[in-house]
């Protein structure tokens, strides 16, 4: 109920401003898409009956969430909202910040996960710090900021970046075997990556020079997950875009029909949208974001 009245309140602010470019109705339509997200998925039984129609998406892509995976707090709905109604796409905040120290504290819920889930995460964990000056703990009583690790069956999904009102910073992904499901390798950590900060490749501010994004395939009503951001809100970081990247959508992430939502407009190698390993260039842009020794040699 909160979050209507605060969005309530936004879209009001929003069509009064004399800075808004939007039309009432178009505000009106990307405000019930943000609500959409909020409600997200409401049961397990919704997950499932996505993953038997869009066999070829990845887990990720079907949670509910903002982009598939990004969990927004109300601070987020409203900067979105306002945003969108003076004409820009992109989801923004100016208190996304890298993690203190570098370093990600976190915890298990009670009861999440058994121990060889457990052992997958903190090997992502683990592969991050020896291909970064990133660290990991475990948090203490002391720690009031960090991420709680759940393991609700509705898919795998994050937060992004380091806010310290937050508290409790969301990362969540849905028990399965290792290897497969959200217990992926490269998807655990692409959802440790949006922890660290990072969005989608896709969504980069020059993404339409390297993909083709075939809007009639897209599901009626998800068209804003494909929005860019500016490139006063995302720095490449002077890395090239990378089709293969842990944190690029797969081909068809949210097709109506089945049929490709993304098309390459340039030749690359390997497969857009894996899961099965973490690029170079993803390495890279972790050590240039946290300013990690010799990342920009």
């Amino acid at each position: 109920m909160l979050r209507v009245i605060i969005l309530s309140a936004v879209f009001s602010l929003a069509v009064a401003s004399p800075a808004v470019t939007r039309s009432r109705q178009d505000i009106e339509a990307f405000k019930q898409f943000l609500d959409g997200i909020r409600k997200g998925n409401e049961n397990t039984v919704q997950f499932q009956a996505k993953r038997i129609s869009f066999p070829f998406a990845n887990v990720e892509e079907l949670s509910g969430k903002y982009q598939g995976d990004i969990v927004l707090d109300d601070e987020d709905y409203e900067v979105m909202l306002q945003e969108y109604a003076v004409g820009r796409n992109a989801y923004s905040t100016t208190t996304i910040t890298t993690w203190p120290y570098n370093t990600v504290i976190f915890e298990f819920g009670d009861g999440e996960f058994n121990d060889a889930q457990k052992t997958a995460i903190w090997n992502a964990a683990r592969d991050i710090e020896a291909h970064t000056c990133v660290k990991f703990r475990y948090r203490t009583a002391s720690d009031p900021v960090y991420v709680k690790l759940t393991g609700l069956a509705d898919g795998c999904y994050a937060n992004v970046g380091y806010r310290e009102s937050r508290g409790a910073h969301t990362m969540n992904l849905a028990r399965n075997a290792v290897g497969s499901g959200c217990f992926r390798h490269a998807t655990i950590v692409h959802e440790f990556m949006h922890i660290l900060g990072f969005v989608h490749m896709q969504s980069t501010h020059n993404r339409d020079n390297f993909v083709k994004i075939l809007e009639n395939n897209v599901v009626p009503g998800s068209e804003h997950n494909f929005d860019i951001y500016k490139e006063s809100r995302v720095d490449n970081l002077g890395v090239g875009y990378d089709y293969v990247s842990c944190l690029h959508y797969g081909p068809y992430a949210f097709t109506a029909n089945g049929r490709p939502t993304i098309e390459a407009l340039q030749r690359f190698t390997g497969e857009m949208g894996q899961r099965e390993y973490v690029t170079d260039k993803d390495w890279l842009r972790i050590n240039r974001y946290y300013d990690c020794p010799g990342a920009w040699n």
